[in-house]
């Protein structure tokens, strides 16, 4: 498994990682056992939220005996942000995935918080040890550049937004902004919200031609694209172990120029968007 520096001051990270989103509402031993074939492959970095149900229990199963040897990232829910209620937030999210530290701890989404306040408390989080880095979720170019004012150059570890094949709005702005400042970028949803490309269609005949010449699976060939910048990491979900397996052959998948102009083509990156996709 590829790794990359995760934000300024951070480790090397595993290229594909992997989500937990709607991980609770599956079989819950399937889950654990994708979590674990994920990890025995290389995919340490497990990316979860407060607001992910019961995901942060499902995932303290599986790491049980592991937590040395992964980075596990969180988020608090905009509701949440305060100074007092970020510092709450985590301490309930630290107990639910019985640890004592997370690696990351993101604010989810902007809320009404002053970002100020939500600074405050991750630095405070930082200082007491229950987390080493903070980052964001959600934050297009002009967010960043306010959340930027409130804050040192450097603490932003990450920002963690919406990219698919279909959905490459971040290429325009928050790619740039994030790799001038020495910002990861993390990709959620990959594969798209029940959208990947069918192979019937066009550019699904193009990932299916791709992925052929590597003898790989169109999914590890969408993953691989997305990942080519040398910014950006993507956490995938997986509910069963086959799939966790399959996410994670895409870590050492290197495409060619001609490879990644030939996607670039069939899923054009269209015209910069008002707001910033999210789901």
């Amino acid at each position: 498994m590829r790794t990359k520096k995760f934000g300024h001051h951070g480790p090397n990270v595993s290229v594909i990682g992997q989500g937990t989103w709607y991980l609770d509402h599956g079989d819950r031993k399937a889950a654990v056992a994708a979590l674990r074939r994920g990890i025995e492959r290389g995919m340490t970095h497990i990316d979860t939220a407060e607001m992910y149900g019961d995901a942060e229990l499902v995932i303290a199963d599986a790491i049980e005996g592991q937590r040395e040897d992964l980075f596990l990232v969180s988020k608090v829910l905009p509701s949440n942000a305060s100074r007092r209620t970020t510092i709450i937030a985590c301490e309930r999210s630290l107990k639910r995935l019985k640890t004592d530290r997370l690696d990351c701890y993101l604010l989810h989404w902007r809320g009404s918080y002053p970002l100020e306040d939500t600074v405050a408390a991750f630095e405070e989080l930082v200082a007491s040890g229950k987390i080493r880095s903070w980052g964001v979720s959600n934050f297009d170019a002009a967010d960043l550049d306010e959340i930027l004012e409130v804050s040192d150059e450097g603490r932003i570890a990450c920002n963690q937004v919406l990219y698919h094949l279909q959905e490459r709005a971040i290429e325009h702005a928050v790619i740039p902004w994030c790799e001038k400042h020495g910002v990861a970028v993390v990709a959620y949803s990959p594969f798209g919200h029940n959208d990947f490309p069918s192979p019937r269609s066009k550019g699904g005949a193009v990932l299916q031609t791709v992925a052929e010449a590597h003898n790989a699976t169109p999914r590890q060939v969408a993953l691989a694209f997305l990942v080519r910048a040398a910014s950006v990491l993507a956490i995938p979900k997986a509910s069963s172990a086959e799939h966790a397996a399959e996410n994670a052959a895409a870590g050492d998948l290197v495409l060619s120029a001609s490879e990644i102009e030939a996607l670039d083509k069939a899923f054009p990156r269209g015209n910069k968007p008002r707001s910033l996709p999210m789901l």
